[in-house]
This record gives C-alpha cells, sequence and structure tokens, in this order.
C-alpha cells in the first residue's frame, strides 16, 4: 500500500507543473489575445486623434494609453482610471504599480506623412481643392503602433517569455523542462520570422531584467482633419519610439 501510494506521489509531482500551466498558461493567453484586440482599437484611437490633431505625438500617445490601461491597471472607477492615467501618462511603467516591469508602454512610429515632406505653408495649401487632383495628394496619417504587453500570470509568464524568445529565435534554452521535469528541453533554433531589429534587441533587454513582454502590432491609417505641423513632427516617431522602427 505504502509503495502504491509513493508511486501516486511521484507521478502527481510530475504531472503538477503540466497541469498548473495548463490553467495559468489558458489564463494569460486569454488575457494576451484580450490585449490584442485592445492594441487594434488603440491605433485607431491614437490615428484618429493626431488627425484632428495635427499629428500631435502626445495627443496620440495619451489616446492609445486611454484604451490599453484596462490591460495592466486598475480602471474599475473613474477615479481608478483617472489615478492610473495620471501615474502611467509618461508612457511608462512603474516597477512599484505594474509588477516590477519598467520601460515604455507604447511605442508609436508615424510612417506617413514623412516630416521632410510636410511644406512650410500647409496651413494655407490644406484646404486648397485644386491640390488634390489625384487620389494619393491626400494626406494621411499613417501609424504603426507596438505594446508591450505585460505578462503577469505567475509561472505561465515565465514558460511563455521564455517560449517566445526561442520561437523568435532570439534566445535557446536548454535546461530542465519546466513542464516535465523529468525531461530536458530544448527550445529554439528555429528560423526566426520577420521582426524589427528595434524589438528584437528591447525584447531582449527586458527578458534580461526579467521582465516577461509580447510585442503587439497593430496599424492604421486616415485621412489627416487637420494639417500636419512642423513642431509635432521634429522627429519622425513618437518619443520613446526609436527612429529606426
Amino acid at each position: 500500500m505504502g509503495r502504491e501510494s509513493g508511486q501516486a506521489t511521484v507521478e502527481a509531482a510530475l504531472t503538477l507543473p503540466l497541469t498548473l500551466f495548463l490553467l495559468l498558461g489558458t489564463l494569460q493567453l486569454f488575457l494576451l489575445l484580450q490585449a490584442r484586440a485592445l492594441t487594434e482599437y488603440a491605433a485607431f484611437r491614437a490615428v484618429r486623434t493626431g488627425s484632428v490633431k495635427h499629428g500631435d505625438c502626445e495627443a496620440m500617445t495619451h489616446a492609445a494609453l486611454g484604451v490599453l490601461l484596462p490591460v495592466f491597471a486598475r480602471t474599475d472607477s473613474p477615479a481608478a482610471l483617472g489615478a492610473a492615467f495620471r501615474i502611467h501618462r509618461d508612457n511608462r511603467y512603474h516597477a512599484r504599480q505594474d509588477a516590477g516591469h519598467t520601460g515604455s508602454i507604447v511605442w508609436i512610429a508615424r510612417e506617413r506623412p514623412l516630416r521632410t515632406a510636410i511644406p512650410a505653408n500647409e496651413e494655407e495649401s490644406f484646404d486648397d481643392v485644386n491640390r488634390y487632383a489625384r487620389l494619393d495628394d491626400v494626406v494621411r496619417l499613417e501609424a504603426r503602433l507596438v505594446f508591450w504587453f505585460p505578462m503577469r500570470i505567475p509561472f505561465a509568464n515565465w514558460v511563455l517569455g521564455r517560449m517566445f524568445l526561442a520561437q523568435l529565435g532570439l534566445r535557446e534554452y536548454s535546461s530542465v523542462d519546466p513542464l516535465q521535469p523529468a525531461r530536458t528541453a530544448h527550445w529554439g533554433g528555429r528560423a526566426p520570422p520577420a521582426l524589427d531589429v528595434a524589438i528584437r534587441q528591447e525584447l531582449l533587454e527586458r527578458a534580461a531584467r526579467h521582465e516577461y513582454v509580447f510585442p503587439l502590432q497593430a496599424s492604421y491609417v486616415m485621412r489627416m482633419m487637420t494639417p500636419a505641423r512642423p513642431r509635432y513632427f521634429r522627429t519622425q516617431n513618437c518619443p520613446l519610439t526609436p527612429e529606426g522602427l
């Protein structure tokens, strides 16, 4: 009887990590899918706001943050929402409030219009119907948004973080398999998919700080409702976003 009990204990110990990961990993993936949907809406809101505010990066960033705050902060009341926005309006995670996460929350790369193509007299010629002889003449605001989604479910974040790095070809993992401790895991070695150098570097830097994130990306384009102003395009991309993105 004691031998059978001991065998059952060993089997339970071997299967417990996998069972735990199935539960926690499912929850983490559900949150990831939810964040993916909000990322697409955040890209729309950022571009919509920029189109009516001359391409102002601060307004675009705040619009995106307003959509994404529920993903990582408490927003269940007007007071909580306001407090969360005040903390994160600088577009950065703060370790004390965000479970150890630091760094940028979103990157916004403005792909159109190009800052070098914005004329000095844009204010005067923007409403001139004669300039829109061709559809391509319409001034559009096109932006790509990267949301650094923080994975915060214990154990699942560690396992998924290592899986993502291996799958993206950024860091191999060859050690005890966290899901089957009796085996050695060999994750990685596959050809990495296309991924911006800046995003690859940021992922590795955050992983080195033991911050488990996943870069969710979405793009949106819309006709400018107001003329782009040079003072809002001193850099092509919005602050905290690498120019090479």
